[in-house]
């Protein structure tokens, strides 16, 4: 078994060749920051993807994506509505707080860490219209969700439109925002929906160190601009995050990396039955299973996450290979 069949994350993976191939043609003297050719042709490029005009930014991680991007639509004293398991509630060490200079995350609930109009609702209809609550200015949802879950057009059509009722602006986390449009088969403008800014992760799908802010609003990419340089990601040689992005972008390389990614999941998902814990409608699959049949699954050599006490996690890539997901699924079902 090969290095290839550990689970652990997507995060784990190698670097799809277009990825080096992209920085050695990059690799010559250009305008520094994002003034290059490389940089200066993304908005077109993201424009043609979503079928409308858009600013993008490039970033190093998506933690600096999703903070910069809400830090543009929440002041100090505002709220984040988000999921109670979003990333960035539970896995980003406090970095929306330090991004939006203190502005609180208010959390809801949903299955499959997918919230709905009602749980938003629920957030954001007690607080009061006075200065001594924390007012919500934005949303945020994840797509796909920290569970591998996909908001449907419908869905999105839903919570954009209390976003505009409300007058709150509307982001999403897209760190695996591939896995869903290769899920729904749709365009990347309908798996997006109406958002006013979209944290495009390409790192987790094959990428190497660049990740893109679209943002669909000129005014919040002119904030977003300065809030990167103050943050210390406007980085010199950006041609090399710029690069990156063209290259995942070019002859649907982020398309056919996902729909890989998304195919070793469902061979997996297929052998895991009732133990499942989530519909697996991305790259990630929940299993039910007990402490020992998790080391019994390591013994075999299956890297992976435990979840909680009595689950695992396991995370397909863009490079798992076909067989080592048919390994896995028939250890799944022997256990």
């Amino acid at each position: 078994m090969t290095s290839q069949a550990q689970f652990l994350s997507d995060n784990a993976a190698s670097v799809h060749p277009a990825i080096w191939d992209a920085l050695r043609a990059a690799d010559a003297s250009d305008a520094p920051y994002d003034g290059d050719a490389h940089s200066a042709s993304l908005d077109e490029k993201f424009s043609a993807l979503f079928g409308r005009e858009c600013e993008v930014l490039w970033v190093a991680t998506g933690t600096a994506a999703n903070c910069l991007a809400l830090a543009t639509m929440v002041q100090p004293h505002g709220g984040v509505v988000c999921h109670e398991e979003a990333h960035i509630e539970m896995d980003e060490g406090g970095a929306p707080g330090f991004y939006l200079h203190g502005a609180k995350l208010l959390l809801g609930e949903g299955d499959g860490a997918k919230l709905s109009p009602n749980s938003i609702r629920a957030v954001i209809d007690p607080i009061r219209d006075d200065v001594h609550q924390v007012q919500p200015h934005a949303i945020s949802i994840t797509q796909a969700s920290e569970y591998g879950r996909v908001y449907r057009p419908e869905e999105l059509a839903a919570i954009s439109a209390l976003a505009k009722e409300r007058g709150l602006g509307l982001h999403m986390d897209g760190a695996r925002f591939a896995n869903a449009v290769a899920f729904l088969d749709v365009s990347a403008a309908e798996a997006a929906g109406d958002v006013d800014a979209l944290s495009f992760g390409f790192v987790k799908n094959g990428g190497m160190t660049a990740e893109a802010i679209v943002f669909f609003d000129r005014g919040l990419a002119d904030v977003a601009r300065y809030r990167r340089k103050r943050a210390g990601h406007l980085q010199s040689k950006g041609r090399y995050l710029a690069a990156q992005l063209h290259a995942m972008l070019d002859g649907d390389v982020w398309l056919r990396n996902a729909r890989s990614a998304n195919a070793a999941a469902q061979e997996i998902a297929g052998a895991c039955g009732e133990r499942l814990m989530h519909d697996v409608e991305a790259n990630e699959v929940f299993v039910r299973c007990s402490a020992a049949e998790r080391e019994a699954l390591r013994a075999r050599g299956f890297g992976f996450y435990d979840w909680g006490d009595d689950a695992a996690r396991f995370v397909t890539a863009w490079n798992t290979r076909e067989e080592d997901a048919r390994a896995l699924a028939a250890a799944i079902a022997g256990l």
